[in-house]
């Protein structure tokens, strides 16, 4: 049997990719990665051989920063109290600009489009394999991800939609 840390290795550049498109933040996103490492390692006898590694680990990527983002909803915003907004950008910062407003746009989507979209976009999984790492059938990956990038071509095109709603 293979030493996990050799097959582990050339995967965690992959994982720290997605993971940053997935929180948008180096700190978080590493400590996510480490996350998914120590999980996988625990858990590791009981990984299926035949199963393939790298959709494995996304699986526990994806669901450790679903588990995360729910913990968070429930316990509120959090603010640094050294948080400063410096509000101004240089002009040679537009690919920059370009690259926040993509992950801004992306943000907007709902997280199983989004976790979708950056599997398959990003990290070029293919729909089969990008099924099991979601748990879903391969039509619902095809449906989802049509109505994703429907969604983000719309959001790019038109800005977001300002939900409106009648008071009484």
């Amino acid at each position: 049997m293979a030493d996990p840390g050799v097959l582990l290795e050339p995967l965690i550049p992959t994982l720290r990719r997605y993971a940053y498109a997935l929180v948008r933040d180096h700190a978080a996103a590493d400590d996510l990665v480490q996350d998914t490492l120590e999980r996988a390692l625990s858990r590791w006898t009981s990984r299926r051989p035949d199963g393939e590694l790298r959709a494995w680990l996304f699986a526990i990527l994806r669901n450790l920063h679903i588990d995360a983002r729910r913990q968070a909803r429930r316990r509120g915003v959090q603010v640094e109290i050294d948080e400063i907004d410096h509000g101004e950008t240089a002009a040679q910062q537009e690919a920059a600009l370009e690259a926040r407003d993509v992950l801004a746009t992306l943000e907007q989507l709902p997280e199983e489009q989004k976790s979708l979209l950056l599997l398959i976009g990003v990290e070029d999984f293919s729909y089969d394999e990008a099924a099991r790492v979601l748990g879903v059938p391969i039509g619902t990956v095809m449906s989802r991800l049509s109505r994703a990038r429907q969604k983000l071509r719309s959001l790019v095109e038109n800005g977001p939609v300002a939900l409106l709603r009648r008071v009484k």
